[in-house]
């Protein structure tokens, strides 16, 4: 079952709630009434719906204007968009949001449309696809070396491409019809229009007085939020886990939730304390602290239990005076009593 998380949060991006809604999110009638729903949830205020560009419609996006009050939003859109609005984004002037930042600015109707690059944004997203590119490249040629069948052969670059979709769109690949010989090559054409689109984003709002960088600002939670419940789940274990309750389903992006609230918290820490440390990279020097039981057998035939968790490294100790944590004392020892050896049954 596929479903569509609508998270309430603040300015500053701290999560105050959730909502669920069903995945057929594309229908009007769906979504406005979902957005009823969040108003008698929570009360009438001045909300701006950031979504991605597969949950409105048009129709949704008129609705929202046409609304009284109109409902604010932030909508990210798609290529096909970005391709018909390119000539007249082109004569627009560059200006600075903020530092690294820069935005265009293209009014159309009821609506503004914002074209920002960050730079930021443009090394992150460069350095996916290069390293994407580089692994796709390298099975290739693995793969042109292996005595494979086609069907094989078809598998496993089925699994190349699974792993490596943005990589995967910048290299042509052609299969023989009847043998398990392919050949492939770089097609430097779109390699050059994913260059000149990485790390930029056109978004369109009816938001027409607000600050570009604040438009930014909020989109970027957006994406901060969809990457943190990808990496969360793999975080928990739970992943891939495919639900048919709704019970389930609902304690899943329950458990989800939490873990992102933990998430946001140590991210404002770590920028008070320690703010050239990232989340992930916290919780990657976090996870050498383990902890173990220890069973030690008896003389007299119980046992003792230790449960006892790694003494940090010295970089674990400075971390965890910077952020002001204290590990807790480690637990008492447990002893079993003498195993009774039950009754015999007559």
């Amino acid at each position: 079952m596929q479903v569509v998380i609508a998270l309430v949060v603040t300015p500053e991006g701290l999560p105050l709630a959730y909502e669920v809604m069903a995945g057929n999110t594309a229908d009007s009638t769906t979504l406005r009434d979902f957005l009823d729903r969040i108003e008698r949830q929570y009360g009438k205020a001045r909300r701006i719906w950031v979504m991605d560009r597969g949950i409105p419609t048009e129709a949704v996006l008129e609705i929202m204007r046409q609304a009284d009050p109109p409902v604010s939003y932030v909508v990210g859109t798609p290529k096909g968009r970005l391709n018909r609005l390119e000539q007249q984004l082109l004569t627009k002037p560059w200006h600075e949001a903020r530092p690294g930042v820069q935005v265009k600015l293209l009014p159309q109707e009821d609506e503004l449309y914002v074209f920002a690059q960050s730079a930021d944004r443009v090394a992150k997203e460069r350095a996916m696809r290069r390293r994407q590119l580089k692994w796709l490249w390298a099975r290739l040629r693995q793969l042109s070396a292996m005595r494979l069948t086609r069907e094989e052969l078809l598998m496993k670059l089925g699994a190349a491409r699974q792993k490596t979709p943005t990589a995967w769109r910048l290299v042509t690949i052609e299969v023989s019809p009847n043998s398990a010989m392919f050949g492939y090559r770089l097609d430097r054409a779109k390699l050059r229009v994913a260059r000149r689109r990485e790390g930029r984003y056109l978004l369109r709002t009816n938001l027409t007085e607000h600050d570009p960088a604040k438009l930014w600002t909020y989109y970027l939670q957006l994406v901060a939020v969809e990457e943190a419940f990808k990496t969360l789940k793999g975080d928990l274990a739970i992943r891939p886990i495919f639900h048919q309750d709704q019970h389930r389903i609902e304690a899943h992006i329950f458990i989800a939730f939490l873990a992102y609230c933990l998430h946001v918290t140590l991210k404002r820490r770590l920028h008070a304390l320690a703010p050239g440390l990232t989340p992930r990279s916290v919780l990657e020097k976090f996870a050498a602290v383990q902890m173990i039981d220890v069973h030690v057998p008896t003389t007299d035939g119980r046992e003792l239990l230790l449960t006892r968790y790694t003494q940090p490294e010295p970089e674990m100790r400075l971390l965890l005076d910077r952020l002001r944590l204290e590990l807790p004392a480690q637990p008492p020892p447990k002893i079993t009593a003498l195993a009774v050896n039950p009754p015999p049954r007559l």
